[in-house]
């Protein structure tokens, strides 16, 4: 019976830090010395959340939706590529029920930072703000993350079957 499935899934997702690159988290652009590295915008945030949607509707993962050699891609912003994610969700006949993330990253401090994120994620899914969680951690200078090499999330998501044709 359409409205009564509930399904979970689960992504992660990681890059490199570097010069020269914009860091943009969560769709929000944090002025900081490096960006994550990637063929992308490379906004580990979002595509962990879309692993998580994708996996949760059973429709693979972001690099079988969109592929890091497809020159199309080169630069484009995470949000473009959720809004795209939202439609194969949309088309499967799926809703987001609601999302809960993780950013892993020992510096800069995302706190002030993290209701932008969370706003714009809420919006572009469709769902109330109070639908979306987004938090950030350090790991105590443990690992590549702690370190300073890189960033990572997690996130989970919780969809609802609905009936083909729903909307936003």
């Amino acid at each position: 019976m359409a409205g009564t499935g509930l399904r979970i899934g689960q992504g992660y997702d990681v890059h490199r830090l570097v010069e020269g690159r914009r860091l943009i988290l969560g769709g929000v652009d944090i002025p900081w010395e490096k960006g994550l590295l990637g063929h992308s915008d490379a906004d580990v945030l979002i595509h962990a959340i879309m692993d998580a949607l994708l996996g949760a509707a059973g429709l693979g993962d972001i690099g079988k939706a969109f592929p890091d050699n497809d020159p199309a891609l080169e630069n484009i912003s995470s949000v473009v590529l959720l809004d795209r994610t939202m439609a194969l969700l949309n088309e499967a006949g799926y809703r987001v029920v609601n999302v809960d993330a993780t950013i892993v990253a020992q510096r800069p401090k995302l706190a002030p930072y993290l209701p932008a994120m969370r706003a714009l994620l809420a919006r572009h899914m469709g769902v109330a703000e109070g639908c979306v969680n987004v938090k950030a951690t350090t790991e105590e200078h443990l690992g590549f993350t702690g370190d300073g090499s890189g960033m990572a999330a997690q996130a989970v998501a919780l969809l609802e079957q609905m009936e083909k044709g729903w909307q936003k």
